[in-house]
């Protein structure tokens, strides 16, 4: 249960009872009434704003509905204390009792603990992310977006939105070309011809070699010594079949999964461009015409020309944006417009895009473009991933042989394990840039974060297996740890784990609603700081330790208490799709 939601509706009720009772006047709107937890711990549990939020419709001073509204919250049975504070915010501490049985529910939940409905009613979601160019292996940049895109969804799913996992695959344009040249280049080497260096503008990695003995087992000498126009089309379908596959297996590796592949030359062939800009002609939305001058050039550098453009000022772009270029052809944006089309035709109420940040200059066009072919009904969050920085003991690492120009994706995960990448890509904001150092995150320390968590609950299963074996007439079975007395918890630092442990369902959902996996981290990270704490404590305080000889009821409570640790770092753990260990070897 998430216990903020239930002192908000709480706080409602009680100012409803307000507008009856005439203290308050009727018809006041609560949308902006919010519970927090107070900035210093030590005033309390929680805090709202209602009584700062409503002043000004209600025409009253703060405290003139804080000080009645905070009445009739202390008449709660769970609340011990209730102040205002300041101009008006009110602070509530809840009783001791009030937190073993969000401890209990959460034991009770098991592994759906924390997972809600919050989505439901918000319609299909589309998560597009990864989406790397079909032209080679998955570098270490790419793992950002990967595992933040997979993360997101998963965390969408558990809050109860409906998800679709989406690739969009650029199979058109000049880079594939490139990689059908590329990959001819690898064709005839493999067939005996000295191809000498890689000429430049040509994709120099050796994994097109592989490519290249793919080629002649399916054409053998077909198109050796064939004009371009005979084979380019026929070994690019080919090469890009070839990198589609090691991406798939590349994301495979990572655990990340995609349930639609959308090819972008599929939407050109299938008209679904014309169509998009049909639609936005139809509206009025297309026009011929000639932009102004870019900033910072003089009007002698700027030569101007008619151009088919998207009136995207009409939807809070900075300029309109050109679909079609002098030649005819389209432009990037147009199959972006078509694509994001699609997925509007498709029944997406909520488009999510995880690009790289060089696409930042993307953002306001397709957000303008996803306004105007809705009627403004579905919306576009685009999350950028910064650079992923990586090192090995501060030093920059070397590039993959095989890649030829950056450091494979497999690389970084066959050498550390995928749950190690996923963590570690999610303990920093998808817009903050990211270091990732190999020694860093293979120690084992507090400065590292996924062994400082996965520590955490190696510990737990580690106590747990402990009072199986020393005391083994003590019933730990789950329903018995659930009718523990967990009254008997009474220590701060007992408490402050039962705290952290009960807010698990808050942070889910606002992790959820800001579309931030890595507020997810966060929580874990602060949760596994209050156990080993716990667990230190006990290291010096005999009276403190999780089994007590003698005491099999204190025992009990504390082994519960345990339980449900083990279980919120396991049920965070696998929303971000890492598996929670046992024990550390």
């Amino acid at each position: 249960m998430n216990y903020f939601r239930l002192i908000l509706d709480r706080v409602k009720t009680e100012l409803m009872a307000l507008q009856t009772a005439g203290t308050i006047p009727a018809g006041l709107d609560f949308a902006n009434v919010g519970i927090d937890p107070p900035k210093d711990p030590r005033h309390g549990d929680v805090s709202t704003n209602a009584a700062m939020v409503l002043a000004g419709p209600a025409k009253m001073k703060p405290r003139d509905i804080a000080v009645p509204l905070a009445e009739r919250l202390k008449a709660h049975d769970d609340t011990e204390l209730v102040e205002v504070a300041g101009p008006g915010f009110i602070n509530l501490r809840m009783k001791p009792d009030f937190w073993p049985k969000r401890v209990v529910e959460a034991m009770e939940a098991g592994a759906d603990f924390g997972r809600s409905d919050l989505g439901r009613a918000k319609g299909r979601v589309n998560v597009e992310f990864v989406s790397a160019n079909p032209t080679g292996p998955m570098h270490v940049g790419h793992a950002r977006g990967a595992v933040f895109g997979d993360a997101l969804a998963s965390l969408l799913e558990f809050t109860g939105h409906d998800v679709t996992r989406e690739y969009y695959v650029n199979d058109a344009g000049a880079q594939v070309d490139v990689l059908g040249r590329s990959a001819h280049l690898r064709y005839r080497e493999a067939l005996g011809d000295a191809i000498g260096e890689i000429p430049t503008g040509l994709y120099p990695g050796e994994y097109l070699k592989d490519v290249g003995e793919g080629l002649v087992e399916l054409f053998k000498g077909q198109y050796r010594n064939a004009p371009e126009s005979a084979w380019l089309e026929p070994v690019r379908d080919f090469a890009i079949a070839e990198m589609m596959g090691e991406i798939r297996d590349d994301l495979d590796l990572m655990g990340v999964r995609h349930d639609v592949f959308t090819s972008e030359r599929g939407l050109v062939k299938e008209g679904k461009v014309d169509a998009a800009l049909k639609r936005l002609r139809d509206k009025g939305l297309i026009y011929e015409g000639v932009l102004e001058p870019p900033k910072g050039k003089e009007p002698d550098d700027w030569e101007p020309r008619q151009q088919t453009l998207f009136k995207a000022t009409e939807f809070g772009d900075d300029i309109d944006r050109p679909v079609q270029k002098s030649d005819g052809s389209w432009t990037y944006f147009a199959t972006d417009i078509a694509y994001h089309d699609d997925k509007i035709r498709r029944g997406f109420k909520v488009l999510i895009n995880v690009w790289g940040a060089d696409h930042g200059g993307y953002v306001k066009r397709m957000e303008a473009v996803v306004a105007a072919l809705s009627d403004r009904q579905v919306a576009l969050d685009t999350k950028l991933c910064q650079l992923v920085k990586l090192m090995d003991r501060g030093q920059p690492v070397k590039m993959s042989k095989r890649a030829g120009t950056f450091v494979t994706l497999r690389d970084v995960v066959e050498r550390v394990g995928k749950d190690v990448v996923r963590f570690i890509m999610l303990t920093r904001r998808n817009d903050a840039p990211l270091d990732f150092d190999y020694a860093v995150v293979t120690e084992e320390s507090r400065e590292n974060p996924v062994f400082y968590v996965q520590y955490a609950h190696a510990r737990c299963s580690s106590v747990l297996r402990n009072a199986a074996r020393d005391l083994p007439a003590l019933d730990i079975s789950p329903l018995s740890l659930r009718k523990a007395d967990l009254s008997r918890l009474t220590h701060s630092d007992e408490l402050a784990l039962m705290k952290c442990i009960a807010s698990w369902p808050r942070a889910v959902e606002q992790a959820a609603e800001a579309h931030e996996p890595h507020r997810i981290a966060f929580w874990l990270r602060d949760l596994a700081s209050h156990f080993h704490t716990l667990w230190s404590r006990g290291k010096e305080e005999e009276g403190l330790r999780f089994l007590i000889e003698g005491d099999p009821e204190l025992s009990r409570a504390r082994l519960a208490l345990v339980r449900s640790c083990a279980l919120g770092l396991s049920v965070g753990l696998r929303v971000l799709g890492v598996t929670p260990v046992e024990e550390l070897r």
